[in-house]
């Protein structure tokens, strides 16, 4: 029995691997520094040009199909570490996965965030800042709940206004001073997004916490291309994707397979400050997209049954000259 348990646990996440082109495309921690000099592998510089990810297909959820070439998008992101400073030019950040007591939810906000692009940013951070802060649920604006219930689950819903016993109370006695402050503001309905902003935020430098990391370092994923976090501020974020000319085959797939970036919901995680911890959410700008389906299970067709004659059940489908008989 003891062999037994984890040959089946093996199976169960090896099924979990293969079922879904979303799970295998996201990193399960940090990604590896990885230097250019180390590999030999010429790097774009600052004077290259980069194309926009946008132009390349994506899934059927919305990540991106790689095809060698260097490209860039902007993506907006979201403060999940509320009481820390605002990212400024020069922090190094990278790629990570979302974490805390609540990431379930905030990892869904972050992704359904990609269809409801009519949603405004505010409201959304609005949500994360309440969240991430175990503030109640119910204390948010009309406007903000009504948002909510389009990215979340009714299940989230009910964990948020306090469903599972318990949960609420330890967050919110876990949640620090700057969680307590948002916690207070919720509980009063302030109107102003900016009084909630400048808690969350702090308008100050961030401080270097690790020396020798560089800016604009490029860091390598397991499929061996390579990506850059430029924030701009803790709502926007400047991704840059290099995929190696020799990575892909003709078919711009990699041993039988396509390689698929997809930075939403993940989070970016400053390399050597105490900046802001940003949840990534939708592109800025959104196009019309071609749609690859990656790994995708055919559907079992269903078959229908055949309907009985209700006026002779035992001889459904009467020969002609049984039906001249009968007339």
């Amino acid at each position: 029995m003891k062999r037994f348990i984890p040959l089946y646990l093996f199976a169960v996440l090896l099924f979990n691997s293969c079922g879904s082109s979303k799970k295998s495309s996201r990193s399960s921690g940090p990604v590896t520094e990885t230097m250019a000099g180390r590999e030999g592998v010429a790097l774009p510089s600052a004077a290259d040009t980069a194309r926009s990810l946008m132009e390349l297909p994506q899934t059927q959820d919305g990540g991106f199909v790689l095809a060698p070439g260097f490209y860039e998008t902007e993506f907006k992101t979201y403060c999940l570490q509320p009481g820390t400073p605002d990212p400024r030019p020069g922090d190094a950040y990278l790629q990570g996965p979302v974490t805390g007591k609540r990431k379930e939810i905030v990892e869904t906000v972050l992704l359904h965030s990609r269809e409801r692009t009519e949603i405004p940013q505010r409201h959304i951070q609005l949500l994360l800042w309440s969240v991430v802060s175990g503030s109640d649920f119910d204390k948010l604006s009309y406007e903000v709940k009504s948002d909510a219930m389009k990215l979340l689950t009714p299940a989230q819903v009910f964990q948020l206004r306090g469903g599972v016993p318990g949960l609420l109370r330890n967050i919110s006695r876990n949640s620090g001073l700057v969680g307590g402050d948002l916690q207070k503001l919720f509980e009063i309905g302030s109107a102003s997004y900016e009084t909630y902003e400048n808690i969350a935020v702090l308008r100050e430098p961030s401080r270097v916490t690790r020396k020798g990391v560089q800016f604009d370092q490029w860091y390598k994923q397991k499929e061996s291309y390579y990506i850059r976090y430029f924030p701009v501020s803790y709502q926007k974020v400047r991704i840059q994707v290099y995929v190696p000319q020799d990575l892909l085959d003709n078919t711009n797939k990699h041993n039988g397979e396509y390689i698929v970036f997809d930075p939403t919901g993940q989070q970016a995680i400053p390399a050597y400050t105490n900046a802001q911890r940003l949840g990534i959410g939708a592109p800025v700008k959104d196009i019309l997209r071609v749609i690859i389906q990656v790994n995708k299970r055919p559907q079992v067709p269903v078959k229908t049954p055949k309907k009985k004659n209700p006026s002779n059940p035992k001889n459904p489908n009467p020969e002609p000259s049984t039906l001249n008989s009968q007339l």
